[in-house]
């Protein structure tokens, strides 16, 4: 199998996040830049990242790098580089998608169609023929210029990996499940220790955390449009099925718990846990933060709360920070993992974050505030 340069995009910031899953799928990662994390593979590593990337959006199969100022550079460059390796002669190919950043070549819809017309020219000479019927397999073409260097892509994974397949409907204003993912990565939270988030909505973060603790890949329940690839066998996509299946631990001790305060979501919650397999792992229940309480000790809370993004809400959340301060002091062995785009955040809540981590939901710039509560005692642990 051909040595690849792949390239797994992510949200800024969790560029570290993204890395440390990559090598932990035992991947060389040989270049980091930001919102990107390139790794060395094969094509069966095409198929595992894609069932297995918990925190990227998705992963890119790098064709060539060069630059251009100039569209017949544009043009000259991506017909040089090796489409027909990948690309069969009844395959579809769009230009998928172009950006450009601090580039002469700006017009993002002009780069599609050079890069379009290269393509066809490169596979006319190639297959001898004038006419593509692009009623195969689909190849999307990912172009990234930045500052006057072009990356060129196709896309391995067709649908974003945020879209596990669990989640059809949801709450307003959902996180995502690759930044949901990446906040419970980033606590020390592991089996046998109680995980909670009081503003559940539509169960994402409680979901992904059951998906973690039990070893599930989150790309188990759906498809990968290069899984119609003639370069990627069924035989390889069936292998790596039938690995992230054989890896499942479902005997784990997972606990956790997802509150809300609106009825209607914790039942999409429980509909979006059913669909994810991991019903049987998360206690879901219809409950204001305000009557939170615990005996447990050492438990996470992690949890993306309102912001108050409408002028006539930010004061309604500013008592709802400070409600939650006071209920929270109580729990003095608990750690807090709590994403929010208020500025104000630790004001209200009483209480200056350990840690402070930028973190985007969407375009939003939000922080992860992080409070650090005690280890627990060696016996308690699970090893």
């Amino acid at each position: 199998m051909a040595h690849l340069e792949l390239c797994a995009p992510c949200v800024f910031a969790l560029e570290a996040v993204v890395s440390r899953e990559i090598k932990a799928l035992g991947f060389v990662v040989n270049k980091v830049e930001d919102g990107r994390v390139y790794f060395l593979s094969d094509e069966y590593g095409i198929a595992r990242a894609n069932l297995w990337l918990r925190t990227a959006d998705r992963v890119l199969l790098k064709i060539g790098e060069f630059y251009a100022t100039s569209f017949e550079e544009l043009f000259e460059n991506t017909k040089s580089l090796p489409w027909d390796e990948w690309i069969p002669k009844e395959g579809s190919f769009p230009a998928a998608k172009a950006s450009s950043v601090r580039s002469k070549l700006f017009s993002t819809s002009d780069i599609q169609s050079i890069v379009k017309k290269a393509v066809v020219e490169k596979l006319k000479e190639k297959y001898r023929i004038n006419w593509f019927s692009e009623c195969g397999a689909s190849y999307p073409i990912h172009i990234f210029v930045f500052k006057d260097k072009v990356t060129i892509y196709l896309d391995t994974s067709g649908v974003s990996l945020h879209k596990r397949g669990y989640r059809e409907i949801g709450s307003p204003a959902p996180i995502r499940e690759t930044l949901a993912a990446a906040l419970v990565s980033l606590t020390p939270w592991k089996e046998g220790r109680l995980l909670i988030d009081p503003f559940c909505g539509s169960g994402t973060i409680p979901i992904e955390a059951a998906l973690k603790g039990l070893n599930i890949a989150p790309g188990l329940k759906r498809s990968f449009v290069s899984e119609k690839w003639f370069r990627i066998p069924e035989k390889l996509w069936d292998r790596a099925r039938q690995e992230a299946q054989d890896s499942i631990k479902y005997d784990n001790d997972i606990r956790i718990q997802g509150y809300d305060i609106d009825d209607k979501v914790i039942k999409i919650a429980r509909s979006n846990a059913k669909k994810a397999g991991v019903e049987d792992y998360i206690h879901f229940q219809q409950r204001d933060v305000r009557d939170f309480s615990s005996k447990e000790k050492y438990g996470f809370i992690v949890t993306n709360p309102p912001y108050g993004e409408r002028l006539e809400d930010i004061k309604t959340v500013e008592q709802l920070y400070k409600d939650m301060g006071k209920v929270f002091s109580t729990l003095d062995t608990w750690s807090f993992y709590i994403l929010t785009a208020h500025d104000g955040f630790e004001r209200y809540f009483g209480r200056k974050a350990d840690k402070k981590r930028k973190l985007y939901n969407g375009m939003m710039k939000t922080d992860l505030y992080q409070y650090f509560g005690p280890k627990p005692p060696k016996k308690d642990t699970i090893d």
